[in-house]
């Protein structure tokens, strides 16, 4: 079923578990994506930057999505992810996304509350759901680089009258993670996210995710995260495999048999990281 972030997030709250949202960067990679999810018994997100949904097309990622969503028979969600653009986000909730992400944490806390809540009051009236965000993101993240000293933490008291003002329906959260980082491993701020958890009711989102310990999963998932953003791990593994399948290959050799082995690592990917997810072991 072609679905929302808030229907998912809402299931996740419900038997304790996390929802993958995993970046695509062409059409090529869809299928198995989804069919990761089917595989699984998961939800999954898809997400897709405003650069990769421009590349491809708006309407083209909505029809793909919606029908191999519903042929595999898996709740999918398609999510703009890092819309600083209110006529892109406009655009892609006219197109038939799902679920936008409106990226206001580079903005002081008022402005950041106010766009926040007018892409809110837009989308819910077209049944969208929103993700914002509070606090700062290190790393790179679609050319916008921020250093460690510019990041900011998410203070829980700011969280608390966000979410009142704004009525997002998930909230990404600043607690120590870098968006791009894939050669190291970073160390979260759990008593900060506990303390989040405890004042915030609604869904809360790590983006960074590849950067991520797997030990770390249980007690981030424990303490409300219901969203899980990952995206550097599978275009690594997409580009490396990728790399190797053109490089030994004739040149009238068609492109399917390349592209085939990126898409399986991908795949792959997905679905040990949604078995983790599932927090099958931690159900309470």
């Amino acid at each position: 079923m072609y679905t929302t972030l808030k229907y998912v997030t809402q299931n996740a709250q419900q038997l304790n578990y996390t929802v993958g949202a995993f970046n695509a960067h062409n059409l090529e990679m869809l299928p198995d994506m989804i069919r990761a999810a089917k595989e699984i018994g998961a939800p999954i997100i898809i997400q897709t930057s405003v650069d990769t949904a421009k590349y491809i097309g708006m309407d083209v990622l909505v029809s793909v999505v919606k029908s191999i969503a519903d042929n595999e028979m898996v709740d999918a969600v398609l999510h703009l992810d890092h819309a600083r653009n209110f006529d892109d986000i406009k655009q892609a909730i006219d197109c038939g996304y799902t679920s936008v992400m409106y990226d206001g944490s580079h903005l002081p806390f008022k402005e950041n509350i106010l766009k926040t809540k007018a892409v809110v009051e837009y989308a819910h009236r077209h049944g969208a759901s929103v993700e914002g965000e509070l606090g700062t993101i290190g790393g790179t993240e679609e050319g916008i680089h921020v250093d460690d000293n510019d990041k900011v933490y998410t203070k829980p008291e700011d969280a608390v009258k966000f979410v009142q003002e704004t009525g997002v329906d998930a909230l990404a959260i600043a607690i120590g993670t870098n968006h791009g980082q894939f050669k190291s491993k970073t160390e979260v701020n759990i008593p900060l996210l506990k303390q989040i958890h405890h004042v915030v009711n609604i869904p809360l989102v790590i983006h960074g995710g590849t950067g991520v310990k797997e030990e770390d999963y249980p007690e981030l998932i424990n303490n409300g995260i219901r969203k899980f953003n990952v995206g550097t791990e599978l275009l690594v593994a997409w580009n490396s495999t990728a790399k190797t399948t053109f490089a030994s290959s004739e040149v009238n050799r068609s492109l399917r048999h390349n592209v085939i082995p990126a898409n399986e690592q991908v795949k792959s990917i997905i679905k040990h990281k949604m078995k983790l997810f599932m927090n099958l072991d931690n159900r309470t």
